[in-house]
């Protein structure tokens, strides 16, 4: 064989190599999903409804109320509980944001994997009385009309109506029932900690 011969053999060699690294390196967070998303046991069911397909993360214009300029994509490598409503934050509002601040809290060192962030999707300033509530999530002026094309509400309810939630691989893949009750908290919660369970081995807290 010539020279040429040996590289092209080399060369296809050290292809299958990087293919074999690049698939055991993403095995996990393949094997995490395919437990999630297609190795359902019997009698398990999700109380949110699973987005397919999944929806990335777009490159939408935010504003934060410290007046910080940024895009939506920056958020990714963390679990993303989001709320959507304007600044006057009404009564749906108000509740969302409870059960996102409970949810949260709930999964207990689990936790700081997942940020609860409100998308504000109008110019109306965020009332004073909710700040201290907010202290520890993620504010994000939006512009409504960047939303419409990536959140979806269910048939006959507003995109205020739902928690959504984002995974660290930053794509939209599941949103929960509208006008969420506390007996609809705790099935929300089951399916955080199964998702949480399944990407144990991929995903760690922090960005």
């Amino acid at each position: 064989m010539d020279g040429s011969g040996t590289r092209s053999a080399d060369t296809r060699s050290g292809r299958w190599k990087m293919m074999l690294v690049l698939l055991v390196c993403a095995s996990p967070v393949i094997a995490s999903y395919l437990t999630y998303y297609v190795v359902k046991p019997e009698g398990r069911r999700n109380f949110g409804e699973l987005i397919d397909p999944q929806r990335p993360l777009p490159a939408i214009a935010t504003l934060g109320l410290d007046g910080k300029a940024g895009q939506l994509t920056e958020l990714k490598n963390q679990w993303l509980l989001l709320n959507v409503a304007g600044g006057n934050c009404d009564l749906r509002c108000e509740q969302n944001l409870y059960f996102q601040r409970q949810l949260r809290e709930s999964l207990g060192r689990e936790k700081e994997r997942l940020d609860r962030v409100w998308l504000v999707n109008d110019n109306a300033a965020v009332r004073a009385a909710l700040l201290p509530a907010l202290t520890h999530a993620t504010v994000l002026r939006v512009q409504a009309d960047d939303l419409a094309p990536w959140l979806e509400p269910a048939s006959g309810k507003r995109l205020e109506d739902h928690l959504y939630l984002v995974d660290p691989l930053g794509n939209l893949m599941m949103r929960f029932p509208a006008d969420m009750d506390a007996a609809a908290a705790a099935k929300a919660k089951r399916d955080l900690d199964r998702l949480l369970r399944a990407s144990g081995s991929w995903d760690k807290e922090g960005r």
